[in-house]
């Protein structure tokens, strides 16, 4: 048993025990039963916005579908408790999807301000139906009971509260250790890498937030019959907000810096409540000043959340285990011929035209370097290739068949794949992991295969696939540690390896070789040759001249946006009007 799933079977021991303590007083027991109705929202939260980094503030709004849902059918229908629990979660994976397609589609702070939209409005409409009780809500929910005992104390609902949290604990850490993880765990460094080895962005978005919706739901559920009462004022933007300062203050981006989050926040309020009338008397409510103060206090101590620091006082778990597993399907090289067409490819912006009817061709087994001064068009005609940017006009031919205007994600299904100009690589995951990333279309498990984890199987064929792949780049001693720790040469490395993962008939290098010492590029080159001699086509934008004439069959030399010239390196060196606007004279 791994590291995390021993500190996972201690913490579920010691949850569980709690209302079985004696010396423990019935009113800790429910109060720690409230913190885990809050840490089921906190950890969608840090789902959802820690490591998919899509903010929501209105996450209070799908407790309250999850609460109103089983409160209605249990008192104004006599539902037993327990079957509402599957309506309340359809009902809030029904609203999470309709808000989620909308919602998730925006960008920047507009996303967050969206969240706020809806948080206020859900609240007032609860407030106005009068089918669920308008502002005085549902009162009389019936508790939940087991064997024909009902739970109407903390210490007899505790444990069922506990058993979800924990159940949810596990489903989301495996959900993480997945291949669906691995691509919500991309979304918050940026989506063009992920997006480049196949990875479906928008769906990966909804899928998070939907889920993240139906912990709420869940706790909406426990919540209503914990309470016994559902109103409006537990499920608005206030709520919504302490339920994202529960995930922040924890650690967001760590699935038990929610239930940390929970505790702090929960607590931390209580005692307020109990001793601020003591210091300023009964007349005034100053709980909201002085627990915002020490929040902030708090944060400013521990900027990325508790965890972490406590997690720092425990050793770190091991590192990953690569074993034997059969090989990923190879599906060999493309013989058309040519490969890839560029016909009169342009690109405006406004009135800037930064790739003028370019075109050229890569053929089977070929390498073509595109080379120019910076602001030649290169990087832009990459982008246009992998569909990153749109065409203005022109085509992109791959393989006898358009790919103008497919987005990137189905650019990679055609077995493209390409590195960056300036890195993405998540930098808080392991080299290891976001290499894994590559082989994204070359494997099937889903979203429900990564929570049970019936997918470790093809877990293994990744990383031994991916750890096969950093060995071809000499990052094989590397492999364990966080992306960021690596030097700007060895992540254009790890870069190449998660394009290699994708089993790509087409490679695209953008500047593969900037950062690299000398003996690096040679094994670079030589990695490049190799491929080539594999059969697969390369197309390579590098300013080292002497890496490009080395490696290339064919160039093309692009300047201001235009191709001014191409053929076989010898013939671009001599060509005077590349020696004028690019290599000079002495070459």
């Amino acid at each position: 048993m791994s590291r995390q799933w021993v500190g996972f079977a201690v913490f579920a021991v010691v949850m569980l025990a709690v209302p079985a303590v004696p010396f423990i007083p019935d009113y800790w027991v429910t109060l720690l039963a409230f913190v885990g109705v809050s840490s089921l929202v906190a950890l969608g939260l840090v789902l959802l916005t820690g490591v998919g980094g899509m903010t929501s503030f209105g996450q209070a709004a799908f407790v309250g579908f999850g609460a109103y849902a089983t409160a209605l059918l249990s008192t104004s229908y006599g539902w037993s408790p327990w079957p509402t629990l599957l309506v309340s979660i359809a009902v809030t994976a029904v609203a999470a999807l309709v808000i989620g397609l909308v919602t998730v589609r925006l960008k920047g702070h507009f996303l967050p301000l969206g969240t706020i939209a809806w948080g206020i409005s859900f609240y007032y409409l609860f407030g106005n139906l009068q089918f669920i009780g308008a502002y005085d809500g549902i009162q009389g929910v019936p508790p939940l009971s087991i064997f024909g005992t009902e739970l109407l104390s903390g210490r007899a609902f505790y444990p069922v509260i506990w058993v979800i949290v924990l159940a949810a604990i596990a489903l989301t850490l495996n959900l993480l250790d997945s291949r669906v993880g691995r691509a919500i765990r991309a979304l918050r460094s940026g989506a063009a890498a992920a997006e480049s080895v196949g990875v479906n962005i928008w769906t990966a978005k909804l899928a998070v937030f939907v889920y993240a919706a139906v912990l709420a739901g869940i706790a909406g559920w426990l919540y209503a019959h914990f309470q016994r009462a559902v109103t409006p004022g537990a499920f608005g933007l206030n709520a919504g907000i302490e339920y994202l300062l529960m995930a922040v203050v924890g650690g967001a981006g760590h699935v038990y810096g929610a239930v940390l989050g929970a505790g702090i926040v929960t607590i931390l309020k209580d005692l307020l409540q109990d001793w601020l009338p003591l210091v300023f008397g009964q007349g005034g409510n100053y709980e909201g000043i002085v627990f915002g103060i020490l929040l902030v206090a708090l944060l400013q101590g521990a900027r990325t959340g508790f965890w972490p620091l406590l997690a720092s006082l425990f050793p770190k778990p091991g590192a990953r285990r690569i074993l034997d597993a059969e090989p990923l399907g190879h599906e060999g090289a493309g013989t058309d011929n040519p490969l890839l067409e560029v016909r009169e490819a342009r690109k405006t912006f406004g009135g800037l035209v930064a790739v003028n009817d370019v075109s050229f061709q890569v053929k089977p087994g070929e390498i073509v370097g595109l080379i120019g001064p910076n602001g030649a068009g290169k990087s832009t005609t990459f982008n246009l290739v992998t569909g990153v940017t749109r065409l203005t006009a022109g085509q992109i031919v791959f393989r006898s068949q358009t790919i103008t205007g497919l987005a990137p994600a189905r650019v990679a299904r055609r077995r493209i794949a390409r590195t960056f100009q300036h890195v993405k690589l998540s930098p808080a995951m392991t080299v290891l992991d976001n290499v894994a990333i590559g082989a994204h279309l070359r494997t099937r498990a889903g979203f429900f295969s990564g929570m049970l984890a019936l997918d470790r199987t093809e877990e293994r064929r990744i990383f031994s696939e991916a750890a096969r792949q950093l060995q071809r780049v000499g990052l094989a001693d590397r492999m364990h540690i966080e992306a960021g720790a690596l030097s700007l040469g060895e992540q254009r490395l790890a870069e190449i390896a998660r394009a290699l993962c994708l089993d790509p008939v087409l490679l695209l290098l953008d500047e593969p070789a900037a950062g690299l010492r000398h003996g690096e590029k040679q094994a670079l080159a030589t990695l490049i040759e190799t491929l080539r001699d594999d059969g697969m086509s390369v197309l390579l934008v590098e300013h080292d001249m002497d890496f490009v004439m080395r490696l290339t069959n064919h160039i093309v030399v692009l300047d201001f946006g235009s191709k001014i010239a191409e053929g076989s390196p010898q013939e671009v060196r001599q060509n005077p009007a590349v020696i004028e606007a690019y290599l000079g004279a002495d070459l």
